[in-house]
């Protein structure tokens, strides 16, 4: 009797192996059977059953066929048909979610498929040729909607899209233009800017941490451009040791690092005030703290051009910021510009739209619904975070002292349990 149950047992797990394998199959067939949709399936060794890379064809122009079609890198993890979906709406590059290990946290909460949609001009993503004039809001928000009208088509279950800051701000635009592809929307630490240089950042800075914060980060910044003499040997050999090269003057890069060493600073939240040099401490010690907290690579030639997609919307769209030069007096000789037109593709002279942050800040205000907002305190983004006042239908949370690392899972249990209750509700799902 017990060598007859072990083998029923033995037919039952071999039957839900080949059924398993089988359903699996048939995604691989109803996916490739999406039309414009290659699909390959691929290892996974996190939470999912099965996972697979999509090439989609999309429309360059969406409102013109005839410009042709490019194709769009597209990563599913695969769960169960009778779960909800996430809809990762990247801003950049994919690449993360080819790690076979990655899972989203909403992901995890919410025990639900995962699709990442890798950004328009970035990556695998990238039409040929390059035509800047397409890159926009519109454009991407039109990917995302024909890729979840694609998919949707296999998964009837409730749609969560989401993202991590210019993730977010694609999320919050996917949704103005399709506020019907999803159910839910979460985005993290996603600004809404209104300007090419927004000076709310400005007013951030003059409120971060205490008075003696502020004050021991500006003589840092100070010393080091009082310094040059100094700084500017090691800066040089520092950023030949790593292969940089800059599309100006090795002290105008100099210059633009020291500038934005607070953001950087306030941004990961990776640095104590307690760490910064004083004029006590040796040379060596404060230039290392610089080359570690303010990236020299974010204005080398190969970090502009790794992230040109991202500053072209930056500077035509979707908003950034600049620095405030008037408390440095003539410690800045190079710099004579404090925004970051520098990065546009060479023989672009595109102008900044300034309605469109506006219109969807509009939209948010009133017709937006399900929309749930995570900010740190310390990260600058915030000082450029939605700003809600009325509309009942949007949830912001603040994570007290938090980072640009601000998630759902790492909240204090307060703001974590009205996190969970909120898309409870919204879902209609319990989470635990």
């Amino acid at each position: 009797m017990k060598i007859m149950a072990k083998q029923f047992v033995l037919s039952l797990m071999l039957v839900f192996a080949f059924s398993m394998a089988n359903a699996q199959d048939n995604l691989l067939e109803k996916l490739n059977k999406l039309p414009g949709v290659k699909a390959k399936k691929v290892d996974t060794d996190a939470i999912f059953k099965s996972a697979f890379v999509l090439t989609v064809d999309q429309l360059i122009d969406h409102t013109n066929p005839e410009i042709g079609t490019f194709k769009q890198r597209v990563f599913l993890s695969h769960n169960d048909f009778d779960k909800p979906v996430v809809f990762i709406t990247e801003g950049y590059a994919a690449w993360y979610a080819a790690n076979p290990k990655y899972v989203n946290e909403l992901s995890s909460i919410l025990d639900a498929n995962q699709i990442c949609v890798e950004h328009r001009y970035f990556g695998e993503s990238v039409p040929n040729p390059v035509q800047w004039k397409y890159l926009t809001t519109a454009q991407a928000a039109a990917d995302h909607h024909h890729v979840v009208e694609l998919l949707k088509t296999i998964y009837h279950q409730k749609w969560v899209n989401t993202g991590i800051s210019k993730g977010g701000q694609t999320t919050i635009y996917h949704r103005y233009y399709y506020p019907n592809d999803v159910d839910v929307s979460v985005g993290y630490v996603c600004p809404l800017n209104f300007s090419y240089e927004d000076k709310r950042v400005y007013e951030y800075f003059e409120g971060i941490g205490t008075q003696e914060d502020r004050d021991i980060i500006f003589k840092y910044q100070k010393i080091m451009l009082s310094n040059k003499d100094t700084f500017l040997p090691m800066f040089r050999k520092a950023s030949e040791k790593k292969g940089y090269t800059y599309p100006f003057s090795d002290e105008k890069a100099f210059e633009l690092i020291v500038l934005e060493y607070p953001f950087a600073f306030w941004q990961w939240g990776d640095g104590k005030v307690s760490d910064i040099p004083t004029m006590t401490n040796s040379d060596s010690v404060k230039f290392a703290h610089l080359q570690k907290i303010s990236s020299f690579d974010y204005f080398a030639n190969s970090g502009i051009e790794r992230l040109r997609p991202f500053f072209y919307q930056a500077m035509t769209e979707i908003g950034y910021y600049g620095y405030d030069l008037a408390p440095f007096g003539d410690l800045i000789t190079a710099l004579d510009d404090n925004t970051f037109m520098f990065t546009l593709p060479e023989g672009e002279h595109p102008k900044y739209n300034y309605q469109s942050m506006k219109n969807v800040n509009k939209w948010l205000q009133s017709d937006a619904e399900k929309m749930l907002f995570i900010y740190g305190e310390s990260d600058p983004w915030s000082s450029t975070a939605v700003d809600i006042k009325n509309n009942k239908n949007i949830v912001k949370i603040v994570k007290p002292n938090g980072s640009h690392r601000s998630r759902i899972l790492n909240l204090p249990e307060k703001e974590k349990k009205v996190a969970f209750e909120t898309l409870s509700k919204w879902l209609g799902i319990d989470i635990e």
